[in-house]
């Protein structure tokens, strides 16, 4: 139910089915590519994994005897509600005035939905595996995500929070749009 609540809401809002290049890929590997959030699978894929198996953590940390078709309904609902309320104005704003997404414009409706599929994935993977496990794959995914492609879960959160210049200068570093302002007060 809800990958479904998930394409009606977000092709009524807009959103492009797929891409609009035309094309669906498995992998875009930049999160500088213009197909960033519009195919199945991106660096920010690792964040939607990092979800799904934070939801059994804290689930577990919360309440120990939690059933697994409760935790899974968390899921479910959480899921949703992010690639839903990730597509409102105000986030998408937030996103494009502080983080690295600024000209972030929403995902198309596959990549929300596979985002949202992936999530579901780290939970599953997540409940069969023992908590310590779970909170090393966390550190895997946020590290892998944040060296490779200079963004993850956490730098996002941090990022909405407050803007930091060094964690932005950072990121920018691979950014093959951004102007060089050596390069430019060189050539005046």
């Amino acid at each position: 139910m809800g990958g479904i609540s998930i394409i009606v809401i977000l092709w009524v809002w807009g959103q492009p089915l797929i891409c609009t290049c035309g094309d669906i890929q498995l992998w875009v590997g930049s999160i500088w590519s213009s197909g960033n959030s519009q195919h199945i699978a991106d660096w920010y894929t690792l964040s939607h994994i990092a979800h799904g198996v934070l939801i059994v953590l804290i689930g577990r940390l919360i309440f120990p005897k939690i059933s697994f078709n409760l935790l899974f309904a968390v899921a479910i609902a959480t899921g949703t509600a992010w690639e839903i309320v990730e597509h409102t104005d105000w986030v998408l704003n937030q996103f494009r005035d502080t983080t690295v997404n600024q000209g972030y414009t929403g995902d198309s409706v596959l990549n929300a939905v596979a985002d949202y599929v992936f999530m579901m994935i780290g939970f599953l993977v997540a409940w069969m595996l023992p908590s310590l496990i779970n909170l090393l794959l966390i550190v895997v995914l946020e590290l892998t995500a944040a060296l490779i492609a200079r963004d993850s879960l956490f730098l996002e959160a941090v990022m909405l929070v407050h803007r930091f210049e060094a964690i932005e200068t950072w990121q920018q570093e691979l950014n093959p749009k951004r102007v060089n302002l050596t390069e430019t007060s060189e050539t005046e």
